[in-house]
């Protein structure tokens, strides 16, 4: 896939941390020119420090400030919040749905002209298993992982015959700092330790464990090369068999 990428210009939204830093770094090792983009500088500019990156954008996915073109987006940039349905304030579903799907929406708007008049691009957008399924206390979360993946399945009939293919990556719980949170979450709510909240989400992957975000990152560098060239609009999930 090196020659593949050689030289494809790559966005990673989120790129700084967790499954975004994965995605970056594999492109990157790839041949492909990557930018990664955050509301965060110091892990955006530690990745260009380190050689996983070519340069960064400091922004918000929701009002993308985007001069460059690009033939490859992977937008990892998202936000998990828990809580039962009926402690889900209009506030916190107004944030899940701004920055999932919204955001979603923006950095695709900002990217995809350039695309479609080259008559080719990538665009990668990473769900979630909650685009597939329900969790209890995640309704939020859920409905905008839902509305992201039918999004990419939208978009990606428009895009079919003008060299754009559009898919998702859909992971299961997944070993990042967003996880982190949501262990965290689990022993102050339930006085669990820390390794048995761990083990709760874990459980729900038949094989036992949790994701690596560098194993979503390999779903991505297919999808971002020309053997998936007929790969359009798909939920490629990432999750051990847990949605089979």
């Amino acid at each position: 896939m090196a020659a593949q990428l050689d030289g494809r210009r790559a966005l990673v939204t989120g790129g700084g941390t967790g499954i975004g830093r994965a995605c970056a770094a594999a492109l990157a090792a790839a041949g492909a020119d990557v930018t990664v983009f955050g509301r965060r500088e110091a892990p955006l500019r530690a990745m260009v420090e380190a050689g996983l990156a070519r340069r960064f954008v400091v922004g918000d996915v929701r009002a993308p400030d985007l001069s460059a073109e690009f033939d490859i987006l992977v937008n990892a940039a998202g936000v998990a919040r828990s809580a039962p349905f009926l402690r889900s304030d209009v506030a916190l579903w107004r944030e899940m749905l701004d920055v999932n799907l919204m955001g979603a929406v923006a950095v695709t708007r900002a990217v995809l002209p350039g695309m479609l008049e080259r008559r080719n691009g990538r665009v990668i957008h990473i769900a979630s298993t909650a685009s597939l399924r329900g969790y209890a206390y995640t309704s939020a979360y859920a409905a905008s992982k839902h509305a992201l993946l039918g999004f990419v399945r939208s978009l990606a009939i428009e895009c079919a015959t003008r060299g754009v293919t559009v898919n998702a990556v859909c992971p299961g719980f997944t070993d990042t700092d967003i996880v982190a949170e949501s262990v965290a979450n689990i022993v102050a709510r339930t006085g669990r330790s820390a390794e048995e909240a761990a083990a709760e989400l874990a459980r729900f992957n038949p094989q036992g464990r949790l994701v690596r975000p560098e194993e979503v990152a390999s779903a991505v560098l297919f999808l971002a090369s020309d053997a998936a060239s007929a790969v359009n609009g798909q939920a490629i999930a990432v999750d051990g068999g847990e949605t089979q």
